[in-house]
């Protein structure tokens, strides 16, 4: 059973190629590998190819006769999309509606959505649920949103059946090192973190020590790659099974804070890290975790890699190869 992933040249589609394939499926990316790799599509053909390319879209699913669709492509530079929303309104929610239009033609009926926790925008309850409001503060976090919108009236419309999963911060790599994450530019912590311990980069600037918090410092929920790729499988399944359109949050449930990542990551390298404080970012919370209740009870989904240790022990084997 064919698969089709969009954006799955990229750091969390390309992990759940991989997971697609041990599970049975062949995944088909569809990539314009602006951000993605060509050296990361190993578990299935690469079409090259951009979302704002309407006939490219439909030629691939003409071609394949995917069974579903999974939808990762999109710009994930918050900063970047304060700066240059048209950017990002044109490729995340114009590309969108484009692989919709074609799947609806093509009548392909199932999609899972790459959604994210800055739909949510700045956090009202220590740990939130997908019953937390949707208020993003970014260009970014709104045209996530604007896409599930746009999928609850696809349903009822067309049944186009969905499932959105929220992601909290993506980390980690794959845990037999074939893949891993590499972003041009590289705005994620705990790669960051790494390039100082390795001596690419001189250190590590912490945005803001004086939040309340236990240390100062901000603290997120982090999720490994392959956890949320696993979650993908499951919503497939779910959907091949009849599953209703839903949304879920995927997290651990638990935070650590920049500075435990920072030490932590002393500890797995055995590397010195220099840390410089500087003011804080504006919008950025004090804390954001997320709930997974609902898709541990209606999925049975289960983080295997919820240990920050760990999650930074498999990033840094990418990393070194």
């Amino acid at each position: 059973m064919r698969i089709l992933v969009t954006g799955g040249a990229g750091y969390i589609g390309s992990h759940a190629c991989k997971a697609l394939s041990q599970a049975g499926y062949t995944p088909v990316t569809f990539d314009n590998l602006v951000y993605g790799h060509r050296n990361a599509v190993r578990w299935g053909p690469l079409v090259v190819g951009d979302l704002l390319d309407s006939p490219a879209i439909a030629q691939v699913l003409q071609e394949y006769e995917p069974a579903a669709v999974m939808h990762f492509a999109a710009y994930a530079y918050v900063g970047e999309s304060v700066f240059d929303p048209l950017k990002y309104y044109r490729n995340n929610v114009v590309g969108s509606l484009n692989l919709f239009e074609a799947m609806r033609k093509a009548e392909i009926d199932k999609l899972i959505f790459s959604s994210t926790c800055a739909t949510y925008g700045l956090p009202v309850e220590e740990l939130i649920s997908e019953l937390h409001p949707q208020n993003p503060i970014n260009p970014y976090g709104r045209s996530k949103l604007m896409v599930e919108q746009i999928l609850r009236d696809l349903d009822p419309a067309y049944q186009l059946r969905s499932i959105c999963l929220r992601y909290f911060n993506a980390a980690g790599a794959d845990i037999a090192g074939d893949i891993g994450e590499s972003h041009d530019p590289e705005t994620h912590l705990i790669p960051l973190v790494l390039d100082a311990a390795a001596a690419i980069r001189p250190g590590i600037n912490v945005y803001g020590n004086d939040y309340d918090t236990p240390d100062g410092s901000c603290i997120r929920d982090y999720v490994h790659v392959s956890d949320l790729a696993d979650a993908h499988v499951l919503a497939l399944q779910a959907l091949l099974n009849g599953a209703k359109s839903s949304a879920y949050n995927l997290g651990n449930g638990r935070g650590f804070s920049v500075n435990e990542v920072i030490a932590t990551a002393k500890s797995v390298t055995g590397k010195e890290i220099s840390v410089s404080y500087g003011a804080r970012r504006a919008g950025d919370p004090a804390s954001l975790v997320g709930d997974a209740t609902l898709i541990k009870a209606a999925l049975g989904w289960r983080p295997k890699y919820s240990d920050l240790t760990d999650i930074i022990e498999s990033a840094w084997r990418w990393h070194q190869r």
